[in-house]
């Protein structure tokens, strides 16, 4: 099993890079939602895509990051939704398990984006379902 980035991107060569979160804290706890099954989806603010950072693309396995950048997790985007962020469903909020209700994720998400560029009721998201392609870790391996 591939140990550094650079084996990664040459095992996924069309993968891209994230991190879960904006902090240390945030990031290791959202990587432990998704190694024990609850985390199976992630929303992000459309402002946030563009030149340096490229949309998610069903099928296409990405790299996620431990806060510190070592890699942590291969993911497979599954489904793709683009919807203003009142428009997200409950069932699209229990998927990312980090609340257990929609007005708790909601709560969660508006300070996240508060924090991270701006939040507005009608702001343009992008909701991803994944699946866990390999777990990093040591003594994990692919799913």
């Amino acid at each position: 099993m591939p140990d550094n980035l650079a084996a990664l991107r040459a095992r996924y060569p069309s993968a891209s890079t994230f991190k879960f979160g904006d902090s240390a804290a945030l990031s290791d706890a959202l990587v432990s939602l998704v190694r024990r099954g609850r985390k199976t989806a992630t929303c992000s603010a459309l402002r946030d895509f563009g030149k340096d950072e490229p949309l998610p693309e069903v099928g296409r396995r990405d790299i996620c990051l431990n806060w510190d950048d070592t890699p942590a997790l291969v993911i497979e985007t599954a489904e793709l939704i683009q919807c203003r962020f009142d428009e997200v469903t409950e069932e699209m909020a229990l998927a990312e398990g980090e609340d257990d209700s929609l007005e708790g994720w909601r709560a969660g998400h508006k300070g996240y984006f508060e924090r991270n560029g701006g939040f507005s009721q009608d702001m343009q998201v992008i909701w991803e379902r994944f699946v866990l392609v390999e777990d990093l870790a040591p003594g994990r391996s692919a799913v």
